[in-house]
């Protein structure tokens, strides 16, 4: 899929007034500090444990003299000395720990220069007053979207504290992946994150976002080291008549013509009476790699597992690992002394990569009680397969292996899609099938199946990557009704889809999942939403499919991307 930028049409007026309107003055806003992750300002927080630790010290030392002038033994102490003491101690522990880790973590940081991917070129260590040696010498401006959003058309220098920051990262003093712990405030790291990354490589990277988005929502499961976010418009194709019900699809693309072409497949389905799906089988698979003293030792183990007496006791330990996972059955092939263990289990409504990885390593770790020569490789041994077109995958299926299917009538394949049906099963044999195998292609006997499918993962915070496997398709024409009709399905062997985890729980994924009602697990049916959302992918497919063979057939492609993928700006009025 061809990604191709997009000019944006400023509005009228003044660019300081528009830059007034869209950025407030300092004031408006307090700036944010890095104790505002506590419950409490941290100046507030130090006084408290401060006081306590003053008035615990004087408590207890007014009660030991008291001891020691009526001969009292220290040791025996009564309810009110038990709190001091413990008052005491965890005060101590804070003030510590505070005062302390500045110290410690300059240390800690000092030594990892080496793993941060945002040192210095200098890399060398900077003295106290360097920062601001360095502040002075610096050639760019700071980021605008620092500290004071005006900063940056005023030319002047972002707050103090930030600046600091910014160049310890600089300088390599403070690795860049702590700035969200060390700061407790995501929005305020990435941006200094920004700045760091602009100074080290002088190149402005305005045109993408910083403020809109909420970085905490990303913190530890779906982005690492954030500097902005990339918008990507998503249209809506539908409505798409599947399994009696309307479905509008949301699909995330930069691709002129996508939307529209998958659309009217929608109504060419819907006008034909609609289309019906059905799930062949739902399980994710994750495939081990270990290797034996012996190739006859591996057979040994690979007979075990596949042994139908020894499933009760494998599924009892691989589901150990999620109230949802269920070991389903395990598939072992060898290479010489190396087993490649492929173990397929159903996953609720997660996608469920993580999932099935825990139950393997329980079985793994169970297998080493009989099996002690086994040497572990690898978690994955590729015999999965994920992210790679497989032929496992496309013959054994993973994920949610989904057919779709739809009678279009003749007058529609005429009036809506342009075309006759004789047309449309021919050039689906010639290209699909006979032009696909002369390619040599694995698991892409379609059109275009991989447009909608990403368009649908990006949409909904699916991983993107696995489109791989997920697009494999086979689209088949063919015409019913004495040639009148059209018979149209794709199979699609390896959809893999989840409505919770991953990138499901952010904010716009989450909105376009509520939209197809799919948003979340179903508490009455697990499983339900993630296989649902699946026949979506397939029916989304199977429109456009039919749409884009249509165009094909017709001859419109071209004449369809000329007058939709091309910009409508004259672009020689931009020219000087």
């Amino acid at each position: 899929m061809e990604v191709r930028g997009r000019g944006v049409v400023q509005g009228q007026g003044s660019a300081a007034a528009q830059h007034r309107h869209r950025h407030p003055p300092p004031a408006a806003a307090p700036r944010v500090q890095a104790g505002d992750a506590l419950p409490l300002p941290i100046r507030h927080t130090n006084l408290i444990f401060s006081a306590l630790f003053a008035a615990s010290l004087a408590y207890l030392m007014r009660r030991w003299r008291e001891k020691i002038r009526s001969s009292t033994p220290l040791h025996v102490v009564g309810l009110a000395e038990m709190l001091a003491i413990f008052g005491l101690i965890a005060s101590l522990i804070y003030l510590l720990s505070f005062f302390g880790i500045a110290f410690v973590q300059s240390i800690v940081s000092s030594s990892d220069d080496d793993e941060d991917f945002l040192v210095g070129s200098s890399g060398a260590p900077a003295t106290a007053a360097a920062p601001s040696r360095s502040r002075q010498q610096q050639a760019p401006a700071p980021c605008a979207l620092l500290g004071s959003p005006a900063a940056a058309a005023a030319h002047e220098k972002m707050p103090e504290e930030d600046e600091e920051i910014v160049a310890a990262v600089v300088a390599g003093k403070i690795p860049s992946y702590v700035l969200e712990t060390r700061l407790g405030d995501c929005r305020r790291a990435a941006g200094i994150r920004r700045e760091a990354v602009r100074r080290i490589t002088g190149r402005e990277i305005d045109g993408l976002p910083l403020d809109g988005f909420d970085y905490a929502s990303i913190l530890g499961q779906c982005c690492e080291l954030p500097v902005g976010y990339v918008q990507v418009p998503v249209g809506i194709a539908g409505p798409l008549l599947l399994d009696g019900q309307r479905f509008y699809v949301p699909m995330a693309t930069t691709e002129g013509c996508l939307v529209a072409s998958t659309n009217r497949g929608c109504k060419a389905i819907a006008e034909s009476g609609g289309a019906t799906s059905v799930v062949l089988r739902d399980g994710m698979t994750r495939a081990p790699v270990a290797r034996l003293p012996t190739a006859r030792r591996a057979a040994e183990l690979k007979a075990f597992l596949e042994d139908p007496a020894n499933f009760d006791t494998l599924s009892l330990v691989f589901n150990r690992s999620s109230r949802f996972a269920r070991l389903q059955g395990v598939q072992c092939a060898m290479a010489g002394r190396n087993l490649y263990m492929r173990f397929s289990c159903s996953t609720g409504d997660a996608m469920g990569m993580n999932m099935v990885s825990k139950g393997v390593q329980n079985v793994l770790d169970f297998l080493q009680d009989d099996f002690p020569d086994m040497d572990v490789i690898s978690i994955s041994g590729n015999f999965c397969s994920d992210k790679k077109p497989a032929a496992v995958n496309w013959i054994e299926g993973r994920g949610k292996s989904v057919v779709c299917e739809a009678v279009i009538k003749e007058d529609v394949v005429k009036k809506v899609l342009k075309t006759n049906v004789q047309s449309l099963v021919e050039l689906n044999t010639i290209k699909n099938l006979a032009g696909s195998a002369i390619a040599g292609a694995l698991g892409g006997f379609n059109a275009h199946a991989s447009n909608i499918v990403t368009a649908i993962f990006i949409a909904t915070g699916q991983d993107p990557a696995q489109n791989v496997e997920s697009s494999h398709c086979i689209t088949m024409l063919e015409p019913i009704n004495d040639g009148k009709d059209l018979h149209i399905s794709v199979t699609m062997p390896s959809i893999e889809v989840g409505t919770v985890g991953g990138g499901t729980q952010l904010a716009s994924q989450s909105a376009c999942l509520d939209l197809l009602g799919v948003k979340g697990a179903n508490q009455d049916s697990p499983g339900s939403n993630a296989r649902l959302l699946a026949t979506v992918v397939a029916g989304g497919v199977l429109a456009g499919e039919l749409s884009l063979l249509s165009a094909l057939a017709a001859g419109q492609l071209v004449k369809s991307h000329m007058k939709y993928n091309r910009s409508s700006k004259d672009m020689s009025k931009a020219l000087p």
